[in-house]
């Protein structure tokens, strides 16, 4: 029997107008420690958000949210936060927040692999129509 990984999650959510509460996923954060395994990945589906909120800016949006990749992945030129350790970063990426850019709470599971499991989470939670 293959080894099952305890994982934790979160959806990045883009939240323009809190008041309507209505949102579009964006992206997901996955961390498995055991694994050493923390990835992010993000995906702006322009055409929705411009549906739903026509006077969004996407550029800006896009570019608070491709910093969530660069953090998850330790890049140098992420700033301090990218040079936390693992743990750190998945917290602070999931941490709580009162912008457009927010994260759904937490969730955890268990995988055999933790690739296929963010890729699985990815397809479902964020590219699916």
């Amino acid at each position: 029997m293959p080894a099952l990984h305890a994982f934790d999650y979160g959806v990045l959510r883009i939240v323009p107008c809190q008041e309507r509460g209505e949102f579009v996923n964006a992206g997901v954060v996955m961390h498995c420690p055991e694994c050493a395994f923390l990835e992010c990945r993000v995906h702006l589906d322009e055409s929705r958000l411009g549906a739903l909120w026509p006077d969004l800016d996407l550029a800006i949006v896009r570019q608070h949210l491709e910093a969530f990749p660069k953090i998850s992945a330790g890049h140098p030129d992420a700033g301090p936060i990218a040079r936390l350790a693992r743990r750190e970063r998945f917290h602070w990426l999931v941490a709580p927040r009162s912008t457009i850019l927010q994260v759904s709470p937490v969730h955890s599971g268990l995988c055999e692999s933790p690739e296929t499991t963010f890729e699985d989470l990815f397809k479902r939670l964020v590219l699916s129509e």
